[in-house]
């Protein structure tokens, strides 16, 4: 049996037009025509490939390095073996995933499982929604009464989209998503599996135990948003949650009822953010940070990996721990008690 391929270059590239589309120098000239025809990481590279050394990190691959050619930034430049053509960049990462793009598109933006153009006549379609032209409705989606879908929008098979909801161009809801009681911008991409619009966790106390609080909110998810697999944005019990834009969330995130992100958040893979929380533009969290209800985290924020947040964090500052503290206090106290650690371990011994 074959081995499958399931990402196919859709052109080739030379070293010169590679500078060209990263703004990157050859310092090596004579190694400007040499072809490009895949990419790869610095330890898996090939003869036909353009890896990427991104300064200390692994430079330590530099003088072993397998490839056609290397983007690195020029403090290492002139550690690349022989036959290796050198593109000097500031941010070699960055210029690796332009042509990563270019090459692979597939792999990039998602696209329709099937060979379906349009409207599937599989499909459920209300006859109250609106499809523009362009846009590919898959077999076994579901899109509810008045609903609309943007041109060049994909819904995959057995995606939902509720009634009234609103999807907008160039586009792309995964397989098994759904999406209700939500207003998605333009280049948005929802992977499968994921949950957007439904109940946020609200209950009150009654006699005979909790009971629920009507969630009338809605989810708001500005342009160029990207949304992993299987995670879930309720809908706001009264107000909106709202999903700044070029914001990317990761795979299994909670964001609860009434959240909002701003603008170009990075938020890892488990993560969860309790109801009414703020984040300020441009904050990274960590994988499986978790933030308590209420609280606001200013912009540029970045929190460590499994940190658990209980207070304000102010703009600009990097947070650790559980419960999560300025990232100079998490380590001076961890220094600490590994001192007192090995202290007392040095009074038993004697």
């Amino acid at each position: 049996m074959t081995e499958p391929v399931f990402f196919v270059p859709s052109r080739r590239f030379t070293v010169a037009e590679v500078a060209d589309l990263t703004g990157s120098a050859i310092a090596n000239l004579a190694y400007a025509e040499t072809v490009i025809e895949t990419i790869a990481s610095a330890s898996d590279g090939n003869d036909k490939a353009l890896v990427f050394i991104d300064g200390k990190r692994n430079a330590g691959l530099m003088p072993s390095l397998k490839a056609a050619a290397v983007l690195c930034p020029s403090d290492v430049a002139d550690q690349a073996p022989a036959g290796v053509a050198v593109l000097v960049n500031p941010r070699p990462q960055q210029a690796f995933a332009t042509v990563g793009r270019l090459l692979y598109p597939a792999a990039s933006t998602p696209v329709a499982l099937t060979s379906e153009t349009g409207v599937s006549r599989n499909a459920f379609v209300d006859d109250t929604a609106h499809i523009e032209p362009g846009a590919i409705v898959e077999a076994g989606a579901i899109i509810g009464a008045g609903a609309s879908i943007g041109a060049g929008t994909v819904i995959a098979p057995t995606a939902v989209i509720g009634r009234n909801c609103q999807i907008g161009r160039d586009g792309y809801v995964g397989p098994g998503a759904s999406v209700q009681y939500a207003l998605v911008g333009n280049r948005v991409v929802i992977h499968g599996g994921a949950r957007i619009g439904q109940d946020g966790f609200g209950f009150a106390g009654g006699a005979k135990g909790p009971e629920r609080m009507p969630q009338i909110g809605r989810v708001v998810i500005q342009d160029d948003v990207e949304i992993g697999s299987n995670t879930t944005v309720d809908r706001g019990a009264m107000t909106d949650t709202v999903i700044g834009e070029g914001t990317k969330i990761d795979n299994l995130v909670q964001i609860a009822h009434n959240v909002r992100i701003g603008r170009g958040c990075i938020i890892a893979g488990h993560c969860g953010l309790s109801g009414s929380v703020t984040l300020g533009d441009y904050v990274m969290l960590g994988g499986r940070v978790g933030i308590a209800d209420h609280i606001t985290v200013g912009d540029r924020v970045q929190v460590a990996a499994s940190s658990g947040l209980m207070y304000d964090i102010p703009a600009g500052e990097r947070w650790a721990g559980m419960p999560a503290q300025p990232m100079r206090d998490f380590f001076r106290e961890l220094s600490a008690i590994r001192a007192f650690t090995k202290h007392s371990k040095g009074d038993k011994n004697g």
